[in-house]
């Protein structure tokens, strides 16, 4: 059984936020977008650490993790968050009774609310494409290719293989979530 997760390659990544344009546009989501980009460290986006000629800028896409053991599948009283065989975690919205249970599970703060609609929502790695031998859409479209879909159970494959060389981590090991969703972190740079 495959265990599918995104592969965040942060030397890759530009910060164009294609990536949330692309999930925005594909999962129709008429407020905000299921991926966020970030800053590292803390900082502002767009925001440099260092001082000229020594500058660094790193972006940081988060998603849902995808957990392991997915804290929001427990605290939801109504059984709308569910994890699929292959790993996926979905969200049924149809389900959904907006309590917001799950939303405080989250470590990652990555399920958001509809306050119209009244319903929770999260990438759900677009299921509906994978499910057809594609690739989710947010892969297909960015532009740096940064993100990375793979069969995390395929140890030999390159993104395997990738994961160990760069030492890819998961965002907040300590919540014992174990994360599908990896980064492998920037390429260090050599002085000149």
């Amino acid at each position: 059984m495959p265990r599918y997760g995104l592969i965040f390659d942060l030397e890759r990544c530009i910060g164009c936020r294609a990536c949330t344009v692309a999930c925005k546009a594909e999962n129709s989501i008429a407020h905000g977008s299921w991926i966020r980009v970030e800053m590292t460290g803390g900082q502002k986006l767009d925001t440099a650490k260092g001082t000229y000629p020594k500058v660094d800028l790193t972006y940081l896409p988060v998603t849902c993790m995808h957990c392991a053991k997915p804290p929001c599948v427990d605290a939801c009283p109504v059984g709308a968050i569910f994890k699929r065989n292959d790993g996926v975690v979905i969200l049924d919205s149809t389900q959904c009774t907006g309590c917001e249970a799950c939303l405080s599970a989250c470590p990652f703060g990555v399920i958001t609310f509809n306050d119209k609609d009244n319903v929770a929502s999260k990438c759900h790695l677009c299921v509906h494409r994978i499910d057809q031998g594609l690739q989710p859409f947010c892969v297909q479209c960015c532009e740096g290719q940064a993100i990375k879909f793979a069969d995390l159970s395929d140890i030999g494959s390159e993104i395997s293989k990738s994961i160990a060389r760069r030492s890819g981590y998961n965002l907040k090991p300590e919540e014992l979530t174990e994360p599908t969703n990896y980064y492998l972190p920037p390429i260090p740079k050599r002085p000149v």
